[in-house]
């Protein structure tokens, strides 16, 4: 373990930017829940209401998890308590990952070990960074909903932060598996998608929560806890117990393989096909990532869907919740708003396929992969096209086949709900048109196209019921996106929209054939 502290402080002070930022989002969602709640259900007979609704509704149980208490920290913990969790989980396997598999990959941890650095040092720093900011969070949780009872603040504080550390010892698993700090990525996000989708469909078949599925879910143990309704501590047993056996896992497997090298081989050459172009390569590289978003969309689509007949009963008749679904889906009828608000927050979340498609450019360069087919008779705007089509060509898929689930489950009007969800386009594009910028002109930069693009889902998702003002919200380039459908269709901001994102690209490429190869 030589060495682990001064790596713990290496790696907190290279995420002293992202982590911070994933501290005040996951735990702000949790600790401002009672100032949004509060005004929409300001009475004890409203709050009975909505729990008495929203337990019976099968749709929202699977979205949210069944209501265990009508008081206003209980539906805190039921509205917000969920989310925080997948939160803090995908918090804490970027973490893990960045700071093990990430390393090896790119070189660096070879040069630390070099020096007095121990074996187990670099995963145990890793894990200590996540521990660190998973305290963190179940600790602004718990300040930020002491006001509604100390002791259910920190039930739900430590089931989030509890869920963090499960994923983060998960993730230290799989990081000795794979040679991929990529698919490391992805195989632990694909487990945590496997534990909410458990968590769903138990929640949706029992309205208690007793469910044996909600049980096997690492996300259902948050739930379990039941903060503010009786508050079972000895839930948290099941985390620890779990957080616990993975990390004696990971250590086993880590103590048996080489340096950067993973259990799983990867798998030898040539590859299988034709890779004649540099366009084939990037579809080679990026066909996974595609299929993976793609059939997560339609699965989305198909559960939202189901929930555009439930918009009513979770409105009721509360104006303010109806004012704010109207600020998010436009002032039109409630349904069209709903199906407005859930196309818009489709094309947030696709705006993240796009710019890690961008970024994955930017990673070749940075691995030194880009510069030897650079040295053959490939340009650079040649190779970075093929990682562009994928990025400017994968959410209209994506963001088709969302549209489709939502118009399969909703059972109406099939054409305007995928205009609707292809509306979203030219501000995906935007978006995607900063990364390119930031990566070809400013390439240390690259990274921050990231922070841009979830300060938009930010505002998207949790402005209109923070009641920002119309100056802010602007700010997102889907604010100025016409509330599709019920709306009629403006072809203005659409095209605007579109000009910016091909005036970014083609800048961004100009500086990219401009500089020097980063590396």
């Amino acid at each position: 373990m030589t060495g682990t502290l001064a790596l713990t402080r290496l790696a907190l002070r290279r995420d002293r930017l992202t982590l911070p930022l994933w501290i005040l989002v996951t735990g702000g969602l949790v600790a401002g829940g009672p100032g949004s709640l509060g005004g929409l259900y300001g009475t004890p007979a409203q709050r009975a209401e909505l729990a008495a609704s929203m337990t019976a509704n099968g749709s929202l149980r699977a979205l949210y998890g069944p209501v265990f208490d009508d008081s206003l920290g209980g539906l805190v913990a039921w509205r917000f308590g969920t989310f925080a969790a997948v939160l803090a989980a995908v918090m804490s396997l970027l973490t893990v990952v960045r700071h093990t598999r990430e390393e090896e990959e790119t070189g660096r941890q070879e040069l630390l070990s070099a020096a007095a650095v121990g074996r187990r040092a670099p995963l145990a720093a890793a894990l200590l960074t996540a521990l660190a900011a998973n305290t963190a969070v179940a600790l602004l949780v718990t300040a930020g909903l002491a006001a509604q009872g100390a002791a259910g603040a920190l039930a739900l504080g430590l089931a989030i932060g509890a869920t963090g550390l499960v994923f983060a010892a998960l993730a230290a698993v799989v990081a000795q598996l794979t040679e991929s700090a990529r698919l490391a990525k992805g195989l632990t996000g694909g487990l945590l998608g496997l534990a909410f989708a458990l968590r769903a469909a138990g929640d949706a078949g029992s309205p208690d929560g007793g469910s044996a599925l909600t049980w096997l879910s690492p996300v259902g143990w948050a739930e379990q806890v039941r903060a503010f309704a009786g508050d079972r501590w000895w839930v948290l047993a099941l985390p620890a117990a779990a957080t616990g056996a993975l990390l004696l896992a990971a250590y086993a497997l880590h103590t048996r393989r080489d340096l950067g090298a993973g259990l799983l081989p990867g798998r030898p050459g040539p590859a299988a096909g034709r890779l004649g172009t540099a366009g084939a390569l990037a579809w080679r590289l990026q066909r996974g990532t595609l299929l993976g978003w793609s059939l997560g969309f339609l699965l989305g689509g198909l559960v939202f869907g189901g929930l555009v007949e439930g918009a009513a009963e979770l409105v009721g008749d509360n104006e303010r919740a109806r004012e704010i679904f109207e600020r998010m889906g436009g002032q039109t009828a409630l349904t069209d708003a709903f199906l407005a608000t859930m196309t818009g927050l489709f094309g947030m979340v696709a705006a993240l396929f796009a710019v890690g498609a961008v970024l994955r450019a930017h990673g070749e360069e940075t691995s030194g992969r880009a510069e030897p087919l650079l040295a053959a008779p490939v340009g650079r705007p040649r190779w970075a096209a093929g990682h562009l089509a994928v990025a400017f060509a994968g959410p209209v898929l994506i963001l088709l086949l969302s549209g489709a689930g939502l118009a399969l489950s909703y059972g109406h009007e099939p054409g305007r709900v995928v205009g609707a969800s292809l509306a979203q386009l030219p501000a995906v594009w935007t978006l995607a048109g900063l990364a390119v910028l930031l990566w070809g002109a400013a390439p240390r930069a690259a990274s921050a196209a990231w922070g841009v693009t979830g300060l938009c889902l930010a505002l998207g998702w949790i402005g209109p019921a923070l009641n920002l003002p119309r100056a802010v919200l602007d700010l997102s380039p889907f604010a100025h996106l016409p509330k599709l459908p019920g709306q009629a269709l403006t072809w203005a901001p659409l095209l605007l929209l579109t000009a910016l994102a091909a005036a970014l690209t083609a800048a961004g490429l100009a500086g990219l054939r401009r500089r020097d190869l980063a590396g």
